[in-house]
């Protein structure tokens, strides 16, 4: 089943992106949910008009995305945590924390857009953000004990 997704879906695609699917998926959870409409010829034809239309803005979303990027790469971010036995902590480092510590240094980017395997440890770890479908930044950071 060929459907055009109307919000972005993890694991499948973004907005605008023309996929297939098996029929139970689209028919009994990505239709009824919004997130997706039938790929006929004529909402393809829509589709691509307004793919025209929206890539001149697109253009300045992906400069300010790269300009975002840029700044994240010369930031140096330092979590602290509260320590354990050794260098065990209590609780975990997520992207929630990340995002908070991002905040800090003066760059709002939502904690959705933030990837982090959990961090349990001590240590230095890298953090994937999501700044633009094209645009995807490696940050890193370090975790390091509360004083």
């Amino acid at each position: 089943m060929e459907l055009i997704l109307k919000q972005d879906v993890d694991n499948l695609g973004f907005k605008d992106d023309v996929v297939t699917v098996k029929n139970g998926y689209g028919r009994n959870f990505l239709i009824p949910t919004g997130k997706a409409i039938l790929a006929t010829v004529s909402a393809k034809k829509v589709l691509s008009e307004n793919l025209k239309q929206r890539a001149f803005k697109e253009k300045k979303i992906v400069d300010d995305a790269n300009a975002i990027a840029e700044a994240l790469k010369a930031l140096e971010v330092k979590i602290a945590a509260k320590v354990g036995a050794g260098d065990k902590l209590f609780g975990s480092v997520n992207n929630i924390d990340v995002a908070e510590a991002l905040e800090k240094e003066g760059q709002s980017i939502e904690k959705k857009f933030i990837t982090v395997t959990t961090v349990k440890r001590l240590g230095k770890y890298n953090a994937t953000v999501r700044l633009h479908r094209d645009v995807i930044v490696d940050l890193p950071f370090e975790v390091v004990a509360q004083a």
